[in-house]
């Protein structure tokens, strides 16, 4: 399974455009709407949280992981 996160949802036209390339693939899609936008928050925060979801992801079998923030 491969994990896309965001800060919110804008990354869900990142998963649309994978789920197109790699039909085969499964997917999980973690947006961070509680705690965004992430703009605002300092780069500290940012990496703080981005870990945090990315230890999440892991400990649900997640194999890869694509950042799809702009932030």
């Amino acid at each position: 399974m491969i994990g896309v996160i965001d800060s919110g949802v804008g990354g869900l036209s990142v998963l649309k455009e994978l789920r197109q390339a790699m039909p085969q693939a499964d997917f999980f899609y973690l947006g961070d709407t509680a705690r965004n936008p992430y703009g605002t928050r300092s780069p500290e925060e940012i990496k703080k949280y981005s870990l945090q979801l990315g230890k999440w992801l892991l400990a649900h079998e997640v194999t890869g992981l694509v950042v799809a923030c702009n932030t």
